[in-house]
């Protein structure tokens, strides 16, 4: 993957968003997000990919605040960096930057060989994103997968 012309758009589609994740806990809205993810091919394993997934949770928060979270996974079983997204209908406790549960999550998905520069460059885009309020406060309220994805490729260069 060129990082150079790294479009969030790529590495998402309608089929990795989740708008009603009926997930109560933070394994399940990561389980819910894996399913999603092996579905469409990005993810073989998905054991595999969850317990990585869980790992770099352990080592610090990927909890942003104001309700978001970026859990990420650097995996073997990742067969394509996707991103998936979900929206919980209530908040789920999750460990973050503010200590307030969160309700939208952004699951990375990074194949081993895209792991530095192109995981970075995906993190840093969307953290990027998630800085604006309002931003987020639309990522509450849009209705459609496809609205969401825009809004996620928002600002991209």
């Amino acid at each position: 993957m060129d990082i150079q012309e790294l479009d969030i758009s790529k590495v998402i589609s309608p089929a990795l968003v989740n708008l009603d994740l009926q997930a109560t806990s933070k394994l399940e809205v990561i389980e819910e997000l894996t399913d999603l993810l092996v579905e469409t091919g990005a993810v073989a394993d998905k054991d595999a990919f969850i317990a990585d997934v869980l790992y770099r949770e352990e080592e610090g928060k990927t909890g942003l605040g104001e309700g978001v979270a970026i859990p990420h996974g650097k995996s073997t079983s990742v067969t394509s960096t996707s991103i998936a997204v979900g929206r919980t209908k209530n908040p789920v406790e999750w460990e973050s930057l503010d200590d307030k549960p969160v309700n939208i999550i952004i699951l990375f998905a990074v194949k081993n060989s895209d792991a530095t520069t192109t995981h970075i460059k995906l993190l840093q885009k969307v953290a990027i994103l998630l800085a604006d309020d309002e931003v987020i406060s639309q990522f509450q309220t849009v209705q459609t997968k496809e609205d969401f994805i825009k809004l996620l490729a928002k600002n991209q260069d």
